[in-house]
């Protein structure tokens, strides 16, 4: 009796081994992603999940499989589109963004939808509505932004890419914040219809990824373009170094992680051209500020009327709800004239200066850099600094012993090619002392991306690696 019932004891355990194996071995990668996001939520870095898995119906293509985060500006059918406000949180669009589509018809599984910097107009996502992003390199300093619930939830290693948005360096700043690679198309290269706009002139969505074949995959199946698959010959390759302004007041170690690249570079037949660019700092502040601030207004309220969303940009304007943001949104408000439209708070001559005469100039001056010393691309360091401690952050940042403005100083290397609208990619360089990823950035002129993604797939293997975050095994 006693051999019976130790066999009857064998067979019953077997079965329960059995049964646990197949019910871990069953679990989908999109099951286990939502799984992970769940767990990760102190980090912030979602606004919505889509919780039904779309594994079983989705099409085979080249992203079968690729698990997704979308920024929170880019339509999706599923979910609400929140711009990072309160005032749209309950905004459903009705289809999804054509960028979406050619995703999801490729096999892309959307797993949600990810955290901002409100109304995208900022760059640390201390979003006081939705929840501050928090570095998954350490819970006390930004993601940046405005895609900082992306670089994010892939830094996390939550999903294999996200999608974000980029007017003045929103891409190539959390990705250097967060250690992934980020890319800005040049203007047009992929579709901006469903998309809350910012400004017509600078605005385009991106990938963020870990790996440069991530990227060239989304990037094809975005620009329903070739996959650029080579890499440019490190030999003839020509890289211009403006010191003045990309290198001016660096951050000590970005300094050196960024001379460590240039010599890694040198080192493996690069040529590197050493050649200021003293006017871009005047001609990038006369057109910057000015078209973005004039098309905001304007670009937002046909957006809001255009998709049906039920608020106008007196509501929106109305309830913002981040502190540094609600003056400027006031003051945009504003209609003296009452005419029923928003004043805005750029002068109409103003825009039109900086659009037709201060813009192309930047842009010649850059085409004329680029002639003069035959370079291929110009790189620096992506953001001057690394990431800064979320608390008391928001509108001034210590850097270098002293007090400065937080967007202007994040923005200061990103913004003059955003203006002038370069393709732009932000590569991974390496870890601070204190285990803060920095990015070193490389721009191209525009239109030529496939010839700037060749680049980057050259300069990314030279480059000091950043391991996965200490939270999921990468260490500091």
């Amino acid at each position: 009796m006693r051999i019976l019932s130790a066999l009857i004891l064998i067979v019953a355990n077997s079965l329960m081994a059995c049964t646990h194996v197949n019910t871990s071995t069953t679990q989908t990668p999109f099951a286990a992603a939502l799984e992970k996001a769940e767990a990760s939520k102190h980090l912030n870095a979602f606004i919505s999940f889509n919780r039904v898995d779309p594994s079983a119906t989705a099409p085979k293509g080249r992203l079968s499989g690729m698990i997704i985060a979308l920024k929170d500006n880019i339509h999706y059918a599923e979910l609400p589109n929140t711009n990072g406000t309160p005032a749209l949180e309950n905004f459903v669009p009705a289809a999804d963004a054509p960028l979406v589509t050619r995703l999801k018809i490729e096999g892309a599984l959307i797993l949600g939808k990810t955290n901002m910097h409100e109304n995208a107009l900022g760059i640390t996502t201390y979003n006081p509505h939705f929840g501050i992003a928090r570095n998954p390199y350490d819970l006390s300093q930004m993601t940046g932004g405005s895609s900082g619930g992306s670089a994010a939830a892939v830094a996390a290693r939550i999903v294999t890419a996200a999608i974000g948005g980029d007017t003045a360096g929103s891409i190539r700043i959390p990705a250097s914040l967060n250690g992934i690679i980020g890319f800005r198309p040049s203007l047009g290269r992929y579709p901006g219809e469903g998309i809350a706009p910012l400004s017509n002139t600078r605005d385009v969505p991106g990938p963020m990824a870990l790996t440069m074949d991530h990227i060239t995959l989304l990037d094809s199946v975005m620009a329903a373009r070739p996959e650029v698959t080579h890499t440019a010959n490190l030999k003839t390759l020509r890289l211009g170094v403006a010191r003045n302004p990309f290198y001016a007041d660096l951050d000590p170690e970005v300094a050196a992680a960024m001379e460590a690249a240039l010599n890694a570079l040198r080192a493996n037949g690069v040529t590197v051209i050493e050649a200021d660019m003293p006017e871009l700092a005047g001609l990038t502040k006369q057109s910057s500020t000015p078209i973005v601030a004039y098309e905001a207004v304007a670009d937002l309220s046909a957006y809001l009327a255009k998709y049906q969303t039920g608020i106008t940009f007196f509501d929106l304007a109305s309830k913002v709800s981040s502190p540094e943001l609600k003056p400027l949104y006031a003051a945009m408000a504003m209609d003296a004239n009452k005419d029923g439209k928003p004043d805005g708070i750029v002068p109409r001559q103003v825009y039109d200066d900086a659009i037709s005469i201060h813009r192309p100039a930047l842009i010649a001056m850059y085409k004329s850099y680029f002639a003069t010393h035959s370079i291929d691309a110009i790189i620096f360091p992506t953001t001057i600094l690394p990431a800064a401690p979320l608390e008391g952050s928001v509108e001034t940042v210590l850097h270098n012993g002293r007090r400065v403005p937080t967007t202007d100083t994040y923005i200061r290397n990103t913004d003059p090619g955003s203006v002038a609208g370069l393709p732009g990619i932000s590569l991974p360089m390496g870890l601070t002392k204190s285990g803060l990823p920095m990015g070193l950035e490389l721009d191209g002129l525009p239109g030529e991306d496939e010839l700037l993604l060749s680049i980057a797939w050259a300069v990314a293997p030279l480059l000091k690696s950043v391991p996965a975050p200490a939270s999921i095994g990468g260490g500091k």
